[in-house]
């Protein structure tokens, strides 16, 4: 089970939203590198880090944080927030992230997905943003009729290396993960999922271990606020 401190970043600062609304954020004192090297000096290996900047405006705003995260410190970095093109892909994989992160653009436009993962071979992972069963894109401003499992029934064989499932209405709530949705989303998924919004404690990071094609699970917000002791977690990342 790899486990993903996540890091969002806004205004070059470390931020955490409730259920990605902008309007319903906390900012924190701490830089997104030294967050990172907090991170590191605990001995995790992986970080998740979200462009919120680069999500509002479709440009790689906080390229520079990311590639002091990776030379510094030298975690495993997925990076995801507003990529929207081949061209910020490659700017973040020159930069040493281990993989990026495409959303709404992918959801947009399947044949962007299909050429990128051609492009970058087990670079690319997916995101998926679902409410209620249902994808949302634009920084979960807008919700899509499409079915998130149907969606990846279609894109099942482009050659996504990861997965990330988030239950938008569990995101920054800390009330669990949605472990039956992402159940369901790992049993079709042809590459390995990572579960995203609702970690509440230690407890839903050790149920995530026993869900068959689940990688990792991504834990935020209740880093920040204590509910989970880091030499805690960093003994289930193996």
């Amino acid at each position: 089970m790899k486990i993903f401190p996540a890091i969002d970043i806004k205004d070059k600062k470390c931020v955490r939203l409730v259920k990605g609304d902008f309007d319903n954020k906390t900012e924190y004192e701490i830089s997104p590198v030294e967050q990172a090297g907090i991170y590191k000096d605990h001995g995790f290996k992986n970080l998740h880090i979200v462009d919120l900047d680069g999500a509002l405006i479709g440009e790689t705003v906080n390229l520079d944080i990311i590639q002091d995260i990776v030379r510094k410190l030298d975690l495993k970095v997925e990076i995801g927030g507003g990529i929207r093109n081949l061209e910020s892909i490659q700017k973040y994989t020159d930069a040493g992230a281990e993989k990026v992160i495409l959303g709404s653009a992918a959801i947009n436009d399947q044949n962007f997905l299909k050429e990128a993962c051609k492009k970058f071979p087990n670079k690319i992972a997916l995101g998926l943003d679902a409410k209620d069963g249902l994808l949302s894109v634009s920084g979960w401003k807008e919700n899509t009729n499409q079915l998130t499992l149907d969606y990846l029934k279609e894109v099942n064989d482009y050659g996504v290396s990861r997965l990330i499932f988030t239950d938008i209405n569990r995101d920054g709530m800390k009330q669990s993960p949605n472990f039956e949705e992402t159940s369901k989303v790992a049993e079709i998924s042809n590459c390995p999922v990572i579960i995203s919004g609702g970690v509440s404690s230690i407890d839903d990071v050790k149920k995530a271990r026993n869900l068959k094609n689940v990688e990792g699970i991504i834990v935020g917000k209740a880093i920040y606020d204590g509910d989970v002791n880091l030499i805690e977690l960093v003994k289930e990342d193996a």
